[in-house]
């Protein structure tokens, strides 16, 4: 293990940003930090609501998985706390962040769940690519200015893919007739706007 954390910090210097970097690289890599996560609710809203059923079921299996996934990030946190780089007075921070267990990372966690749901389905397999490749840049500019590790990106690609397989399984059996309960749900509050042709029935 003190192998594996010298490979991580090691790693972690080689990419965090230094004192010399500037100011619109920085700013960049914030915007990319913070700013991308939020295509992922775009995109599952998109394929709800203007998509067919076979859309639908995606989009909801992407959910579960991300629910899963974030609910075992939890247990691993109370199991095995890490502290951020910055709390442990280790290379340089360029974020606000606060100061609690950075293994494994959120956000890394939702993109290769949302991105693997997509994959794995060859009606939408193009978007998952582009979901990776976006969570691939959001977890190198994390680990660049400074609130994550290395090795936080590898746990959380680890707990996407468990969560994934888990889901997976489950959703052979029950998909669909989740998927249909809901789908009863979603047109009986959105009546208004479905009437109106806004979004899809």
């Amino acid at each position: 293990m003190d192998t594996l954390e010298a490979l991580n910090l090691a790693t972690f210097l080689g990419i965090n940003a230094d004192l010399n970097t500037p100011h619109w690289r920085i700013g960049t890599a914030i915007l990319l930090a913070n700013g991308l996560i939020y295509l992922i609710p775009l995109a599952l809203i998109g394929l709800w609501c203007w998509g067919k059923e076979r859309q639908r079921n995606l989009a909801l299996k992407g959910c579960f998985v991300v629910l899963l996934a974030l609910g075992m990030n939890q247990i691993i946190i109370l199991l095995w706390p890490h502290p951020r780089p910055f709390m442990m007075g280790f290379g340089h921070s360029f974020m606000a962040h606060a100061a609690d267990s950075s293994f494994p990372s959120d956000h890394a966690t939702i993109f290769v769940g949302i991105g693997l749901t997509l994959v794995f389905n060859s009606v939408r397999s193009l978007i998952g690519w582009s979901v990776l490749a976006a969570g691939a840049v959001v977890a190198w500019a994390r680990v660049y200015l400074g609130v994550h590790f290395p090795l936080d990106m590898v746990g959380a690609v680890a707990v996407a893919i468990l969560a994934w397989l888990a889901i997976h399984m489950m959703w052979l059996r029950v998909g669909e007739a989740v998927t249909w309960r809901i789908e009863q749900f979603y047109r009986l509050v959105l009546a208004q706007p479905i009437s109106h042709g806004w979004i899809r029935r």
